[in-house]
């Protein structure tokens, strides 16, 4: 019987979700919660944030994820309230439009240093805290965009290729420290993040648009019985990314 058909607990766990203060983070954080663990919510929005720090019983924390000091002081303030860190997710991320030649240098390098650094600094600092527990597990939340390129979307596309790529090096170099690090790839997810895409493009290939709750379900999978897999990826998009659909009706 696995952990999961026996009702696993994360009791004693001490957990760490990157842009936790709404969509896919906050479903994260509340499922992290349900089994046990001890969350904390981190995010640049602090009222939505503490809201889901208070929802789940946990602590919320200001993060940028592109700076340091705020990684260290993170980490820090992590250990201090519950301990090392045994589950680190990577959700913070934001998307961008634009065709590769109209894109500026500023607005790419703000997509790739939130998407790809940012999930870079957060296996930087949260490795050592692991170590210290002994073991630990890292979800980098990607995309289909690591999988497929997409038109209009080159730095967000370049910077989810990056997630799994990082993804695949990072356990590499940590298993070595009973550290496993996993992606997982959604495809449409209705999130505020997803508003801004066309309808025509939600609607492409899915029967539906998936639910931030479905991606939880393969994290907390991911975390707990999944305990043979590392540097690997994982889909969760509804069959978008199995080919293209063309209407022959």
């Amino acid at each position: 019987m696995s952990n999961l058909d026996a009702g696993f607990s994360l009791s004693g766990k001490v957990a760490v979700v990157t842009g936790g203060a709404r969509g896919m983070g906050a479903a994260h954080c509340i499922a992290l919660a349900a089994q046990g663990a001890s969350v904390v919510v981190c995010d640049v929005l602090d009222v939505e944030g503490a809201v889901v720090a208070e929802q789940v019983g946990g602590t919320y924390l200001h993060l940028d994820v592109t700076s340091e000091s705020d990684w260290e002081s993170a980490v820090t303030a992590t250990e201090a309230a519950y301990g090392p860190i045994n589950i680190l997710v990577n959700n913070a991320g934001v998307v961008g439009l634009g065709r590769v030649d109209k894109t500026e240098l500023e607005e790419w390098n703000r997509i790739v240093g939130i998407n790809l650094t940012g999930t870079f600094l957060g296996i930087r600092y949260c490795a050592d805290s692991m170590k210290k527990a002994g073991s630990g597990v890292i979800v980098n939340i990607s995309s289909t965009a690591g999988l497929v390129g997409y038109c209009d979307m080159s730095a967000y596309v370049a910077s989810k290729w990056g997630v799994r790529g990082l993804t695949k090096s990072a356990a590499l170099d940590l298993g070595r420290f009973n550290i496993r690090v996993v992606s997982i790839h959604p495809g449409i997810i209705e999130t505020d993040m997803a508003a801004d895409l066309a309808i025509s493009f939600k609607r492409q290939a899915i029967p539906r648009i998936g639910q931030s709750e479905e991606v939880a379900k393969l994290m907390l999978y991911l975390v707990s019985d999944a305990s043979y897999s590392t540097g690997a990826e994982f889909v969760v998009d509804g069959g978008q990314t199995l080919g293209q659909v063309y209407d022959l009706t």
